[in-house]
């Protein structure tokens, strides 16, 4: 029989290697990893955009700010009343090139889009549209110019919620594109007013 006092004392604890030098580099690895994850998350999924005009009132308020789905369209459908951010198509700003706006789908590729009917409402293949976010005056028409567009494949038509402070699509249609938008130019579907908290709200 073996004596147990024979036995090997047992091993002494492990005890962490590196010191300092560990911890440094553990904390730069989480830097790193949250980094990338960030820029992953703002290339690929959702973006912040602030509102610089009045063109969406009162939907979108001057200095808000808005979150943007960047997934829509690509993984995900737009659907007519989406509001979307797009760069310039040409000539929309006065900024010189590139810059990014905000605006409301309301034709969508295949749609017939005319202003007005006899009680003022755009029609949409020949059906009028429910638009319970347009800002008009008493009596106004929710466009006080007339058009009647077909919507081509690839492109949408868009129009702020400010009807009679907005340069959207009806105010571009002897420039690039007439009017419309590429879809390929829409950066994502705003989803979500996060600033200021007092207007915090679901697209």
């Amino acid at each position: 029989m073996t004596d147990p006092t024979d036995a090997a004392p047992p091993p002494p604890p492990a005890r962490r290697a590196g010191g300092p030098a560990r911890l440094l580099r553990d904390v730069l690895v989480v830097v790193l990893v949250a980094l990338l994850v960030s820029w992953g998350v703002r290339t690929w999924l959702v973006r912040s955009f602030y509102i610089p005009s009045a063109s969406m009132e009162n939907t979108l308020m001057i200095d808000d700010r808005v979150v943007v789905n960047q997934l829509a369209p690509g993984l995900m459908d737009l659907h007519r009343g989406d509001v979307v951010v797009f760069e310039d198509p040409g000539g929309w700003l006065d900024t010189g090139p590139g810059g990014d706006l905000i605006k409301r789908v309301v034709g969508l590729p295949g749609d017939t889009v005319a202003c007005c009917d006899a009680e003022g409402r755009l029609l949409v293949d020949g059906e009028p549209l429910d638009e319970p976010y347009v800002l008009v005056p008493p009596g106004d028409p929710a466009s006080l110019q007339a058009f009647d567009v077909t919507v081509p494949e690839g492109a949408l038509w868009v129009m702020g919620d400010n009807r009679e402070d907005s340069a959207d699509s009806r105010s571009h249609q002897s420039g690039p594109y007439e009017g419309f938008v590429p879809e390929r130019l829409v950066i994502g579907r705003a989803v979500a007013v996060v600033w200021p908290v007092d207007r915090w709200a679901r697209l």
